[in-house]
């Protein structure tokens, strides 16, 4: 693999090192002031566990299933953006890490290797994420094709009518480097940054071919044009939590986008309980923002999440070690979380509840 570490906080100065300066900073950035940022780390802080000692943890199980499919861990790679940025295989190499760890990889929509080739790389289910352009027939291609290719779930982004004000790159005048694209769309010729003297490539992208118009009448919509299951990606609230249930979908995750969006939100660890009752088992709820341990893991899971996303440490391990840094990081969050487990006397996955958690 090339590479050791401790922990997985550890990861992301060790790939400051290797990886250019605009690229590490488009995916280490947030918006604005970070506060979304850093709220998603300081969350873990505010939310103590409550172990309960002399059980029998001799044999630990944290597999558990997401919409149905097995999978080794409550842990899924998240969807994001631009893989080629720190590794030549980009989310090819991705989806083999994780496919070797037994959990599912949600590719993005947003990304410099097609959705054909992730899916022939890997056996292993896998899911997509998506936009909705403003040519609509793009986002139907995209839909269609997902199925086609054996996809298992659609994941829609809805926190995005625009992109948050990321100040590194704007600073940094993201772009893509040359050779790389947005490969799902270049049959659409949209695989190209815009130019832009100044200011970040990606923000004009986002600006004038994403569609700000989406509501959730548009849900329908999606949903005529597949029977994949539909997870809304981006909820931090009980009021559209419940409107994502009003409107069928499979499932949500609690996520600010890792505060990348909107800045000054809750951390989505405080926000996931008050989501989770408001969906009240209608949909599985799961969660994405600031997960570097296995007690992260752990406290999401009594809060209620049926699993989490994992999205920078997956990029940092990739950047580190190609597929095996992704299999790495994976590995070393399930083995903290099964020590977490035994240390909390719990010894699978369905054992974990809120009696497990108290806020400080």
């Amino acid at each position: 693999m090339g590479f050791t570490f401790t922990n997985l906080l550890e990861l992301e100065d060790m790939a400051r090192a290797k990886v250019p300066r605009p690229s590490f900073d488009y995916i280490a950035g947030g918006a604005e002031d970070e506060v979304s940022l850093r709220r998603n780390r300081e969350a873990y802080e505010k939310w103590t566990l409550r172990p309960r000692v002399l059980v029998d943890v001799t044999q630990r199980d944290p597999s558990t299933t997401v919409l149905g499919q097995r999978i080794s861990m409550p842990v899924l790679v998240a969807p994001t953006a631009f893989h080629g940025l720190v590794h030549p295989d980009g989310e090819v190499a991705t989806a083999r890490g994780a496919a070797e760890s037994g959990t599912i990889m949600v590719a993005s929509a947003i990304a410099t290797r097609t959705l054909e080739d992730i899916a022939a790389a890997v056996s292993a289910p896998r899911w997509f994420q998506l936009y909705v352009w403003k040519d609509r027939a793009v986002t139907a291609d995209l839909v269609k094709r997902a199925a086609a290719a054996g996809y298992r779930a659609l994941c829609l982004t809805v926190d995005t009518p625009f992109l948050g004000r990321r100040e590194k790159d704007e600073r940094n005048a993201f772009t893509l480097p040359p050779g790389l694209g947005i490969a799902n769309v270049r049959p659409a010729g949209l695989d190209g940054m815009p130019e832009s003297e100044r200011g970040s490539a990606f923000a004009k992208y986002v600006a004038e071919l994403l569609d700000p118009s989406v509501t959730w009448r548009d849900i329908a919509w999606l949903r005529s044009l597949t029977s994949l299951p539909l997870v809304l990606k981006g909820i931090m609230t009980a009021e559209d939590a419940t409107l994502a249930v009003e409107n069928r979908a499979n499932g949500i995750v609690v996520s600010n986008h890792g505060g990348r969006q909107l800045d000054s939100t809750l951390g989505t660890l405080d926000a996931l309980p008050d989501i989770v009752a408001a969906v009240h088992g209608r949909a599985e709820v799961y969660l994405d923002g600031g997960i570097r341990r296995g007690t992260d893991v752990l406290k999401a899971l009594a809060l209620g999440a049926r699993a989490v996303f994992v999205g920078r440490p997956i990029l940092w391990g990739l950047a580190l070690g190609g597929a095996d840094g992704v299999r790495a990081v994976l590995q070393h969050l399930r083995t903290e979380l099964e020590l977490a487990m035994a240390l909390a006397g719990r010894s699978d996955v369905s054992q974990i509840d809120r009696s497990l958690i108290q806020h400080v």
